[in-house]
């Protein structure tokens, strides 16, 4: 499968809202309600991956801080519910293209992590948004042991360089590791 025909996550429902089929959607996309450009969706299972179903969107809006979208065929909370922890992908293709020196998140993980001196310092398991920045969670095997560390996802700054060819970032980050 060629980069263009993969499928990339763009949020998860979250639970249901009211009683109608409505559905509180946790979006990763920026602004939050551009999640309804790139319908239908495929909902999938979070752990295998596995295609639950594709999602006709009906309707859509911001409500309070989230997102609530009506699909097609959920006709009760019951339904709604059984939608709940599902993550939405989308293919690639639909996504707008991005300016050199931007990135979407699904092209960041699993790149490895290098310090600016070379040292391996893991691998990203998947980002974040923290407010003022985007935060890498990398995974780290020094030692043997695995565990997660959190590094600032600011250019210059701490992001050194972002290799996509390489499956590289290196990265300004003396904190052990």
């Amino acid at each position: 499968m060629s980069k263009q025909d993969s499928v990339v996550l763009v949020g998860r429902i979250a639970g249901p809202h009211g009683i109608k089929g409505w559905l509180k959607v946790s979006s990763d996309t920026q602004p939050a309600d551009n999640i309804l450009d790139y319908a239908p969706w495929q909902l999938r299972h979070a752990k295998s991956g596995a295609v639950i179903r594709e999602a006709e969107v009906l309707d859509g809006r911001l409500h309070g801080k989230g997102l609530v979208v009506k699909l097609a065929g959920v006709a009760d909370r019951d339904e709604a519910s059984a939608l709940q922890g599902l993550d939405i992908a989308v293919p690639r293709s639909r996504l707008p293209d991005i300016d050199d020196g931007s990135y979407y998140w699904a092209d960041l993980e699993g790149l490895r992590v290098t310090a600016a001196d070379g040292r391996p310092l893991g691998v990203v398991d998947h980002m974040r948004s923290a407010g003022a920045a985007d935060v890498m969670a990398v995974r780290s095997t020094q030692d043997g042991s695995s565990r997660m560390v959190f590094i600032p996802f600011i250019r210059g700054e701490v992001i050194l360089a972002v290799d996509l060819d390489a499956g590289v970032i290196r990265v300004n980050w003396d904190e052990a590791v």
